[in-house]
């Protein structure tokens, strides 16, 4: 809920009101606080705005109102977190004093540096900078540099860059690598005695190739009648981080970690999530699990939660496994056909209950040693991955059942959920419209129905053209899921409870779930304080998150398709606007403009909101999402992360093809060769 109170101020008159929430600056520079509960934002001119900047937290008091809108005006009064507190720029470095000249408008004032926390960057240095301190009484923030980036290059400043406009801090304070490093290794005998000893249980990790932190394992043993026990084990972070220790406050802080192309920003320091908590093989390791009396058809009997200690025996890639699963010989070839077999059972038994089957394609880049595309790959849910993911889709749900039904004082004990409403009414029956084009009908007199109808949808679309488009405009459709107290259920899963147990080493609600599991198991209940709270900020990190590798991988799109300008491709339109559409090549996934003032050599175009199209004048001819088109790569500019394409030749459905005037073809002719498959350029 809003923080909300009444103080008397000199300057606003007795009565005045306060409020908590987020800063947005428009371009022009005026603010607008978002606070939640609250019909209209609270307008903040730019001088009224004290240190705070786009995306803070801060606390704004109402002064009067605007207009006859009576929109309330106010002044911030104290910003209570920022969104970035790290910015890139250039060093300049005086006789008494330095500067850090940011890169990006987002940070309106230079970043003064007291000489002694420059360490070692020189005037004209490309650098990294912290700001330590910022108060209304100074213009500028005091900084330190934290890294130098002279010799680095374009790729590594643009992906710093977008961490830190993000608000993900680069390195890890001083004291919380102090408090990860004085934990020992290995296990200690007492905490053994107090856990569930599996060592000697078959137990195996299934991650990408390139993984390095390893947070859940499976396990599987024989017992009598056709059943079998499989455990599903997780990473104790919890055993090592301290309610309230420094280390805890950097994991709440970041709350998880982020997966650009090119590397990793982990919510935890290397050492835990590298080591001491990664389920390496060999190893022994404490974990928190899940057990279950399980048969091949995926059946339940009976269930375990416990601390437990394992003893990975053999590291699998996804493309291991996926090998075994399609008859190649392999170590525990028999106990991967097993697990596969229950995974499939249990898959098909979600659907049949009303779970959306949403896999849509992922893209990935092959990069060199200079971090430079080469390849682009089109990753797909495979039995592999569906294996991993459906035995740790039961574990969450089977977590958040026990937890969900124990009462603590009368009330439903408070806990992270992990919930996704029903589909926006509105934008369903948009997008109903549009997948009828393409023969789709839906039922939409039930939640149960609508489903099933996005499951026959996804379907019947299956390896055609417009599959890309309507899996991304269909989850556009849906609410997102995020973290809160208030169980709702989880729509797209079609679970009435389900949290995240699974992956601590990486989110923060995780190493909550694990804190509230342990406090039941033991009947030690002492429900958190400001829980909701914390559920909004990880479910804000998380967005920012998505939001920082979403630009990430639009910079390998238009990295990689600078060696393509002048070469044409098959694409499908995959949104479309008043301005123009765009289009993503169907052979590397690379969406770019194609801008409306181009069409004009073909007609004069206008925008049809309800239909997603763009419809000629003249002609007639339409372009609408999910139709075919041929493109021609006009630019691909890094520093706007923009691709911009020009339509090749008229589309077939407009009754004649042919190609555009050679005039405007000839202007972006190129001599390379380049091959329209996403195999490697020689």
């Amino acid at each position: 809920m809003p923080k909300k109170t009444k103080k008397k101020s000199k300057s606003a008159g007795a009565g005045s009101q306060t409020f908590t929430g987020k800063l947005e600056v428009t371009r022009g520079g005026m603010g607008f606080v978002i606070v939640e509960g609250q019909k209209q934002d609270i307008m903040v001119k730019q001088q009224n705005m004290l240190t705070a900047l786009n995306g803070d937290e801060v606390r704004v008091e109402v002064r009067g109102y605007r207009d006859n809108n009576k929109r309330p005006e106010g002044e911030v009064t104290a910003v209570v977190r920022r969104k970035q507190s790290e910015f890139s720029g250039v060093v300049e470095v005086h006789p008494h004093f330095a500067f850090l000249v940011p890169d990006s408008d987002k940070m309106p004032v230079d970043i003064y540096i007291p000489l002694h926390l420059l360490n070692g960057a020189k005037s004209g240095d490309s650098a990294m900078a912290r700001v330590v301190e910022w108060t209304g009484k100074t213009k500028n923030p005091v900084g330190e540099i934290i890294s130098v980036l002279t010799n680095a290059s374009m790729n590594e400043i643009a992906m710093q860059g977008m961490l830190v406009e993000n608000g993900f801090p680069l390195t890890f304070p001083d004291d919380v690598l102090e408090d990860a490093a004085r934990y020992p290794e290995g296990v200690d005998k007492q905490e053994v005695k107090n856990r569930k000893d599996i060592r000697d249980t078959l137990t195996i990790t299934i991650d990408p190739v390139d993984a390095r932190d390893f947070d859940d394992a499976i396990s599987i043993k024989t017992l009598k009648g056709g059943w079998y026990e499989v455990g599903v084990h997780i990473a104790d972070v919890s055993y090592y981080i301290e309610p309230d220790s420094a280390l805890d406050k950097e994991a709440y802080r970041r709350a998880t970690s982020v997966y650009l192309p090119d590397r990793v920003l982990p919510m935890l320091p290397e050492r835990l999530s590298n080591e001491l908590c990664s389920l390496r093989p060999k190893e022994d390791k404490y974990t928190f699990s899940a057990g279950f009396t399980i048969n091949k058809q995926g059946k339940v009997k009976d269930t375990w939660i416990s601390k437990t200690v394992i003893h990975s025996d053999r590291r699998f890639t996804y493309e291991e496994v996926q090998e075994i699963i399609e008859g190649a010989e392999g170590e525990y070839s028999k106990e991967l056909h097993i697990l596969n077999g229950m995974a499939q059972s249990l898959r098909a038994e979600r659907f049949k209950k009303g779970a959306i089957n949403f896999s849509s394609q992922e893209v990935r880049f092959r990069l060199d040693s200079n971090a430079k595309p080469v390849e682009v790959v089109v990753k797909e849910s495979k039995a592999a991955h569906q294996l991993v993911e459906e035995f740790m889709l039961l574990a969450n749900r089977t977590i958040a059942e026990y937890v969900g039904g124990i009462v603590y004082k009368e009330k439903s004990l408070p806990f992270p959920y992990r919930v996704h409403d029903v589909p926006n009414e509105d934008k369903l029956k948009m997008f109903t419209l549009f997948a009828a084009r393409f023969g789709v009908r839906f039922d939409l007199s039930a939640p149960q129905q609508i489903a099933s109808s996005f499951n026959k949808m996804l379907e019947t679309v299956q390896g055609k053209p417009e599959q890309h488009v309507l899996e991304q405009l269909g989850i556009r459709t849906m609410s997102k899921a995020v973290y809160t107290t208030e169980n709702i259920g989880h729509y797209g899963l079609g679970f009435e409870h389900y949290c995240h147990f699974t992956s601590p080493i990486r989110r923060y609600p995780d190493v909550l779930v694990h804190r509230i599991l342990q406090q039941c198991l033991t009947n030690k209940i002492q429900p958190m304080k400001n829980l909701e709270a914390q559920c909004r900020h990880c479910s804000d990190q998380e967005r920012r998150a998505m939001e920082t590798e979403r630009a990430a991988n639009k910079y390998k799109q238009v990295e990689y398709m600078q060696d393509y300008i002048g070469e044409e491709f098959e694409a499908v339109i995959s949104g479309v606007a008043t301005f123009g559409f765009w289009a993503e090549t169907v052979a590397h996934k690379c969406e770019g403009m194609v801008s409306i003032t181009d069409l004009a050599d073909v007609d004069q175009f206008e925008f049809i909101e309800g239909e997603y199209a763009l419809a000629g004048r003249s002609t007639g001819l339409r372009f609408a999402m999910g139709d075919k088109v041929k493109v021609r790569v006009v630019s691909a500019n890094l520093t706007k992360r923009q691709i911009d394409y020009m339509l090749a030749e008229v589309p077939a459905h407009a009754g004649r093809r042919k190609p555009l005037p050679q005039a405007r073809k000839g202007k972006y002719d190129s001599k390379s060769k380049a091959p329209n498959n996403t195999k490697k350029r020689k």
